[in-house]
């Protein structure tokens, strides 16, 4: 039986997947404790696929037949330890106010160490070494993302004069057409297959642009268009589109890049800040 989460590796077969078994993934990661009680008639019918293809989605898993496959979500949707948060899940409208804040903070903090466990060291290096040799950081995203790429841009300009985020699709693909390989794309795409990303990405490629892309899927279109990719942790289900929980696991690699950037040259930033600093000054009271 395969090891490591179920939810895992769904997310990371996900765009290997075929249309059918798309509806089989995305049924049982939006609903991980039922889906481990389903036979495999019921998640069918549920699904609208044969129970020929959720055999075959298993098997595609790793797993040898149904059952195994539904022990695997029990066990991956189980708490990890005794002392594990009962009260992490959806919120509920009986649920009290403090509940409620416990519920979110446990979502929350449960997307950061997704983040956590999903990266890989060697591309938070690529990735910082192609910020610091880049003339140019364009920060790019769609949708709730733009917000994601604007936080980043935000915050290396603190340090270094050469980031700016560019939000408006069509000024992307300007930008994006007038760039040349000294130049680099941070990108922003929690599912990575938006049109506007693989539209983007193409123009970079015919540049020569390189490109460091944060998504949630490791194999999706864009990813495999991306020089470097960056997994954020956090599961949506299909309603949430762009939880809070996302964003603060893309806020945390953000973060660990400009950790990254930054040791690397640690006098000339600590100078830049402070002359950051200083003009902002005069703008408190």
């Amino acid at each position: 039986m395969p090891t490591g989460s179920v939810f895992d590796k769904i997310t990371h077969e996900y765009y290997q997947l075929t249309a059918s078994e798309k509806k089989i993934a995305d049924h049982v990661t939006a609903f991980r404790w039922e889906s481990q009680f389903m036979s495999i008639s019921e998640l069918a019918q549920a699904t609208g696929v044969a129970e020929a293809t959720v055999s075959r989605f298993c098997r595609r898993l790793g797993y040898k037949n149904y059952n195994a496959f539904k022990l695997a979500v029990a066990n991956s949707a189980a708490p990890l330890s005794a002392n594990a948060n009962p009260l992490s899940g959806e919120v509920l409208p009986e649920d009290s106010v403090v509940d409620m804040c416990r519920k979110i903070c446990a979502a929350d903090i449960e997307a950061v160490n997704q983040t956590l466990e999903a990266i890989r060291p060697e591309n938070i290096v690529k990735a910082a070494d192609l910020l610091v040799s880049a003339r140019r950081v364009l920060c790019m995203g769609q949708g709730g993302s733009v917000l994601m790429a604007q936080e980043a841009a935000h915050l290396f300009s603190t340090a270094m004069p050469n980031f700016y985020a560019i939000v408006d699709s069509h000024t992307q693909a300007i930008r994006t057409a007038l760039l040349d390989e000294k130049d680099l794309l941070f990108y922003f795409s929690y599912s990575g297959a938006t049109k506007d990303l693989l539209d983007i990405l193409k123009i970079a490629k015919e540049r020569g642009v390189k490109c460091i892309l944060v998504t949630r899927y490791p194999r999706s279109p864009g990813a495999a268009l991306a020089d470097v990719v960056l997994e954020c942790g956090s599961n949506e289900g299909p309603l949430q589109l762009g939880s809070v929980a996302a964003r603060m696991a893309q806020l945390y690699l953000v973060d660990v890049l400009f950790s990254e950037v930054s040791r690397r040259d640690m006098e000339n930033i600590r100078a830049r800040r402070k002359q950051v600093a200083d003009a902002l000054g005069n703008k408190h009271l």
